[in-house]
């Protein structure tokens, strides 16, 4: 396995490109399942998740070809409605197989879903839903097992706003007979590229980017093209590597209203932005961090997928500082690792409460899933010494070649070969 070696301490400075949304090209990809044809996704990011997901669809009968972030989808000749259990348990991603092949093939066998090891993600909403558009669901085996000759459109409301269920609902409606209302649905930025997606495949979708879908049904749908939009959780992961190194940067192609709630705890701290267009820039040079308070919540809250990186930030700033999850209870495990670096970072419930002013001194670290293995890269950034940061396989899996980035900033960060287990 891999390992990052990182020697902190170094000032930050210059302009970098934000790679695409991951998380939205793991939607757009399965979409493609709805058309027959070749279908177009730039600016798509090279990381491990999007590589799971293309073998997933190969399996299906999907061809493939992905070249300088240009991935070609052609869905001409499915050959599968399964998705196993090799290909599903690395990406809970996958279960967004579901929805498109129930609709168009009237059946889908799914592994039930892997992922990251932390907490319970249950997919309770996605089946209901599908069950209130006519579905038969079984679970046999460790498989969804999913049958329906027609869809039909429904009212389907969600307790808790998700953004996998929304999406999954929304690809099975569009194919289904009839109309169908999303009600409580999410508004995150990648699920509103999804439904224009949808939309300019053919579907027939209103009130995109509210919490209400009105879908009416069609009979098919065709090929489109479109260009991933920029990872909002990248953007924010640099973002705060400016801010703890106390720096300057600027980051290319990222519409800031998608981090806007990331801009304003930032500069709650002390931190100065800049937003020009697709530019934003952190100026922390200087900067005496002050504590910030952060509780997660659905967009356009303070996202959880910062959660662990803000809990990091907060190891430097004057004072102590909470940090309360509460999309998932439990996703505390990077908290222990940060202590391994000098933190002072005690968990109460679904609450990190974090004594600030901590000098953080290099050691060897062990990620435990992808946003920790983000906060442990930041907290190297800052820390006194060499920071090994282990088990990187987990940040490949949604940062395009975080190291590279970090370089061309200044950062003394190399990746190595590891034999760690």
């Amino acid at each position: 396995m891999d390992k990052f070696i990182i020697n902190g301490g170094k000032k930050l400075s210059g302009t970098v490109k934000v790679s695409g949304a991951k998380n939205s090209s793991l939607a757009i990809m399965p979409a493609t399942l709805l058309n027959n044809g070749k279908n177009v996704l730039t600016n798509t990011p090279e990381v491990n998740d999007i590589f799971t997901m293309i073998k997933l669809l190969k399996h299906l009968g999907v061809k493939a070809e992905f070249n300088n972030h240009t991935l070609e989808l052609d869905t001409t000749d499915i050959i599968s409605q399964e998705a196993p259990y090799d290909h599903v348990k690395k990406m809970r991603a996958s279960v967004y197989v579901l929805g498109p092949l129930l609709a168009k093939y009237g059946y889908a066998k799914v592994s039930l879903p892997g992922g990251c090891a932390w907490g319970p993600r249950p997919i309770n909403l996605h089946l209901e839903a599908m069950k209130k558009l006519g579905a038969e669901i079984e679970l046999e085996g460790g498989y969804i097992i999913a049958k329906a000759k027609k869809l039909k459109g429904a009212n389907i409301h969600f307790d808790i706003s998700s953004v996998g269920a929304t999406g999954n609902v929304l690809m099975a409606a569009v194919l289904a007979e009839g109309s169908t209302t999303i009600s409580n649905a999410a508004i995150e930025p990648e699920i509103v590229q999804l439904a224009d997606f949808l939309k300019d495949m053919g579907a027939q979708i209103e009130g995109i980017g509210t919490s209400t879908l009105k879908i009416e049904g069609v009979n098919e749908l065709h090929p489109a093209n479109v260009r991933t939009i920029s990872d909002r959780i990248e953007a924010g992961t640099l973002l705060i590597a400016g801010a703890l190194t106390r720096s300057k940067i600027t980051l290319d192609y990222i519409d800031h209203e998608h981090i806007n709630s990331v801009l304003w705890k930032l500069e709650d701290s002390g931190a100065k932005i800049c937003k020009d267009n697709n530019l934003v820039t952190i100026n922390a040079e200087g900067l005496s961090i002050k504590n910030v308070d952060v509780t997660t919540a659905i967009y356009p809250g303070f996202p959880t997928d910062m959660q662990a990186q803000w809990t990091a930030f907060m190891c430097l700033a004057e004072g102590v500082s909470s940090v309360t999850d509460n999309i998932y209870l439990d996703r505390f495990k990077h908290v222990p690792e940060l202590n391994r670096l000098g933190a002072d970072i005690e968990v109460r419930n679904n609450t990190a409460v974090v004594q600030g002013g901590r000098k953080l001194l290099g050691a060897k670290v062990m990620s435990t899933d992808l946003r920790a293995s983000a906060s442990l890269v930041l907290a190297g950034l800052a820390a006194k010494g060499e920071t090994e940061v282990l088990r990187i396989y987990h940040i490949d899996r949604g940062y395009q070649r975080i190291e590279e980035k970090l370089q061309a900033l200044g950062a003394d960060i190399k990746r190595v070969p590891g034999t760690e287990f």
